[in-house]
């Protein structure tokens, strides 16, 4: 993954210039289908939410990210894509999501159900790629953002 400080002149070399704030780099997504169609929602509007597993950040020697904190979006390749200001950060246990925030969310039908199968299934990849074990207690980075600047696609 690209540095903040790389993407920040990469953005600059475009003539973007980021607002004030503590600037962060991040994906989404474990494969590269995911996360152009994670990218997608974003682009469109729906996908207003992002959900992390915290074992995965701390394993990774990753901070959470803050509400304010300004973060720029990566494709799958490391290029900029989305760039945006985080809302709400709050770490609640995998079974406490709630439904409205799996809406924020934006994926497939917008349900609680469908948020719970396709995370489930994500986090059971970061779990088994950090040697620890799925459960509903597992806790996860809930993150709302708005999205600030929307770069042209890659070709």
């Amino acid at each position: 993954m690209i540095t903040p400080q790389q993407a920040i002149e990469q953005l600059k070399a475009a003539g973007i210039v980021l607002p004030p704030g503590r600037v962060r780099v991040d994906g989404y997504g474990d494969s590269e289908d995911l996360s152009n169609d994670l990218l997608t929602l974003i682009r469109s509007g729906q996908k207003r939410a992002g959900t992390g597993l915290l074992w995965a950040h701390e394993a990774d020697g990753e901070p959470i990210g803050e509400a304010g904190d300004i973060e720029i979006v990566i494709d799958h390749q490391g290029r900029p894509s989305i760039v945006t200001r985080l809302l709400d950060v709050q770490i609640v246990r995998f079974c406490d999501v709630s439904a409205e925030y799996a809406a924020t969310e934006g994926e497939g039908d917008g349900s609680l159900e469908f948020w719970r199968r396709v995370h489930w299934d994500y986090f059971s990849r970061e779990c088994a790629r950090i040697g620890r074990k799925p459960s509903d207690d597992m806790p996860v980075v809930c993150a709302t953002f708005e999205v600030l600047i929307v770069l042209p696609l890659a070709r």
